[in-house]
Parts: C-alpha cells; sequence; structure tokens
C-alpha cells in the first residue's frame, strides 16, 4: 500500500472547538506513560524488536507515582499487550482504581504488515486509511483481550497522526487523543506538523484532544513560535536562544527536559491560565540502556528525582493529579 506523500498540518485548535473546564476541575496535571517495546533510538525500526524487558522496572515505578497521589495514564502498544507478564503487571498497576489503559499505535511492530517499512510509514498516519484502521482494530482487540475492556483514550507511536485518524478513533469509541504534541514539527522525518497546536484541550470530530504540554520559556518567550521556527534554519541558534536564557522550548518531561527548565515551564504555563498540564515519558526510561535519556544507574536517579521535584512544584501551584477518567468527565461535562 501507498503512504502519504504530504505532510499533515494540523490546524490550529477554533475557539468554538476549545474544552470549557468547569471551575471545581482547577488546574490540574496528568501523567501519560508510552508503555511500549525496547529499541535502539539510533537505529532503523525493525518488526524484530519486540522485547519488553524493561517491564521489570514497571511494578516499582507505579508504586512511586501512587505514594505521590498520581495515577499513571498508560498508553499500551502490541508487543506489550501481547507479552502476558506484562499484562499482569499493568493489570496489578490499574488496580489501584486511579490509573488507566490506553491505546497506542506503532504501525512498524503492529500487524497487518501490508505496508513498506519505510520513515514516513512509521506514522500511522501516513498509511491509507483501511491499513491504519485495520491496525488500529489489531491493537485494539488485543487490549480488550488483555484486560477485558476497551480502551477510551489512543496515542499515535511517534505522534503519527493523520487526517483520517480522529474519525477512526471515534468510531470504535474512543473519545480521548493525545497524539499530538503542541508546537513540535516531524516533517523532515515524513511526520506530522504540530506548529499550529498550543497547550488548549480542545473536540475536534467527536475527539477530545489533549496535546501534550510544550511551553516556551526566556526573555523572547512571546515570540515563542517565530522565533523557535527562524532559529530552526540557522545552525546552533536555538542553542544560542536556550544558552543565553533568550528563549527555550520547553516539553513536559524528564526525557532530556532538565528539571528547572520544566519547573519554569509549568510557572509560566499556571501563569497563562493552562488548566491541565499533560506530562509523558517512555515506559522503556525505567531501566538502564534503553533510552538515550536514562544510559545508567545515575542517570535513572536523576529521571526518579526530576518526578519527585516536578510533583513538589506542581504543588507549590496547587496544581493536583488527575485521572483519565477525571479528565475525560470533566471535558465531556
Amino acid at each position: 500500500m501507498t503512504a502519504r506523500t504530504h505532510p499533515y498540518r494540523v490546524p490550529a485548535a477554533r475557539d468554538d472547538e476549545r474544552v470549557v473546564w468547569p471551575a471545581p476541575f482547577g488546574t490540574r496535571f496528568i501523567v501519560f506513560v508510552d508503555v511500549e517495546e525496547e529499541f535502539d533510538w539510533r537505529r532503523p525500526l525493525s518488526r524484530e524488536n519486540r522485547g519488553t524487558t524493561a517491564m521489570a522496572a514497571f511494578p516499582d515505578a507505579h508504586r512511586r507515582f501512587a505514594d505521590e497521589g498520581v495515577a499513571l495514564a498508560c498508553m499500551v502498544d502490541h508487543p506489550v499487550a501481547a507479552d502476558a507478564r506484562a499484562v499482569d503487571m499493568l493489570r496489578r498497576a490499574v488496580e489501584d482504581g486511579r490509573s488507566s489503559i490506553g491505546a497506542q499505535l506503532h504501525a512498524w511492530v503492529t500487524p497487518p504488515f501490508d505496508e513498506a517499512l519505510t520513515p514516513a510509514n512509521t506514522y500511522p498516519g501516513n498509511l491509507p486509511p483501511a491499513l491504519e484502521a485495520a491496525k488500529l482494530d489489531t491493537m485494539t482487540a488485543a487490549l480488550i483481550a488483555a484486560f477485558g475492556r476497551a480502551p477510551l483514550a489512543y496515542r499515535a507511536g511517534r505522534y503519527g497522526i493523520g487526517p483520517h485518524t480522529l474519525p477512526l478513533l471515534a468510531a470504535r469509541g474512543y473519545r480521548i487523543d493525545t497524539s499530538m504534541r503542541a508546537r513540535y514539527d516531524y516533517r523532515a522525518d515524513g511526520g506530522p506538523d504540530f506548529g499550529a497546536i498550543g497547550n488548549v484541550a480542545f473536540v475536534r470530530e467527536g475527539m477530545i484532544e489533549l496535546p501534550l504540554t510544550t511551553v516556551y520559556t526566556g526573555a523572547a518567550r512571546r515570540f515563542g513560535p517565530r522565533l523557535h521556527a527562524a532559529a530552526g534554519t540557522i545552525r546552533h541558534a536555538r542553542g544560542v536562544l536556550a544558552r543565553t536564557g533568550l528563549l527555550s522550548r520547553v516539553a513536559l518531561t524528564p526525557e532530556d527536559m532538565p528539571i528547572a527548565d520544566a519547573r519554569e515551564a509549568v510557572s509560566v504555563a499556571a501563569g497563562e491560565g493552562t488548566r491541565l498540564l499533560v506530562l509523558s515519558f517512555h515506559s522503556p526510561s525505567l531501566a538502564p540502556g534503553h533510552t538515550p535519556y536514562v544510559r545508567d544507574a545515575a542517570d535513572l536517579a536523576q529521571f526518579h528525582g526530576w518526578w519527585t521535584a516536578m510533583f513538589a512544584h506542581l504543588r507549590h501551584h496547587g496544581i493536583a493529579p488527575a485521572t483519565l477518567d477525571e479528565v475525560l468527565a470533566a471535558a465531556a461535562g
């Protein structure tokens, strides 16, 4: 099958699409974890990479989050859903009554395999609608078989949403999509462009969209989108802007985002009136050696320390954790 050959530029949220959070909801945050197989992030993706050994670290991580009163929205992909031991760990995690299971579609390891394995085809939204739908059906069925209920939340692997993704999800009973990474542009690798997407939650084509929170910080942050885009055309310009304190683009994740920058981003977002902060990480980062962000024991200690400091900072701002069910009820109400 032939994939899309032109980039998908995701339209900005219109005013009439924005979620109006009820006053009692307050300002909240939610943590998504991409629960996925291990692979070498520096090498081309392969269908054979289906190992899930890092899941052995998941119960300890879940305990750490639960001790902080934080639920995990676990976006589970096909290799994990097909691993009985991993499924058992996740079942025990959601017994906390707050954590939840959603779907994550890694197209390159999810049948049917009717497409060539190219960089563009690893973004599921680039696939022909029938093939994207077939892979989504495989993924959904695997999660129902593993956990006994249909998932309501979805994330496209590599944030690879396409023009047909939202209606395909809505037709299958999904309610929430969290595939959009605010202010990021993946066109250079054949992926979508989220340059027009900010941090506001919105409803489109029957789906509640929760973009991953990204904040511009620094003295020039009011020029953030245009200045950051322009700096990308000049070698090292973005690094110079960040080091001089003029402009940084900060996603709310411990993966390659220093805690000092992330705390500043939370303060900026809170000051701008953002009502829901969306944080995220990848499950292979829970064990050293599987991602570029956690290479050894020292990195892992720093990873856990990042979360401890972040939760303290969120409490300082009066920003409380939310479950996926609480977000869904507030957004739909």
